[in-house]
């Protein structure tokens, strides 16, 4: 684990960390699960989450772009601490009052980073790094608190996204065992 935070890969594994059958947005079934609602419902954890992924946010960025539902959360706290506005990017367009993907400003013209809590397959990630992008935005870099190394590093690659991540699955494993 060299580079990683020991102490807080614990604290996220020790509070987001499930054991079960779950079925992921990829489809796939899983018997472990990282439950980003606990971590982003913890104020504390949610804040020093937040200032792991400001580090990760790579000079000349615009603006931060949270995920519905989880990556909201986060890229919100990130926000106030990196000093750069937040968008909150919906799975689809609402269909009611302005019909945006996004809300909290224009994306035409701004370069985004993408914030998202766990990523598997990153499919959804692909789906609204698009949408973005045909909305005029410039959408190069993703950072993640989890990556599953479940291939969505490498699906990301193939679409022009650098994926930035604070822990690995791997990662948290190992600092529980420590």
């Amino acid at each position: 684990m060299s580079g990683i935070d020991g102490s807080l890969a614990r604290r996220v594994f020790e509070c987001a960390h499930l054991t079960g059958e779950f079925r992921l947005r990829s489809g796939a079934l899983s018997t472990v699960y990282f439950d980003k609602y606990r971590f982003e419902a913890d104020p504390q954890l949610l804040r020093d989450l937040a200032e792991r992924l400001a580090i990760l946010v790579p000079d000349g960025a615009d603006a931060l772009a949270g995920l519905e539902l989880g990556g909201v959360p986060l890229a919100t706290v990130t926000s106030q601490i990196t000093g750069l506005p937040t968008l909150f990017v919906r799975k689809e367009p609402k269909t009611y009052g302005t019909c945006n993907l996004a809300e909290g400003g224009d994306v035409s013209g701004r370069r985004i980073v993408v914030i998202e809590d766990v990523v598997t397959s990153g499919g959804q990630v692909i789906e609204s790094c698009a949408a973005l992008r045909e909305l005029g935005a410039t959408v190069e870099h993703v950072a993640c608190v989890i990556d599953r190394q479940a291939g969505g590093r490498e699906r990301l690659a193939r679409h022009g996204l650098a994926l930035r991540s604070i822990f690995t699955q791997r990662d948290l494993r190992d600092a529980a065992t420590t």
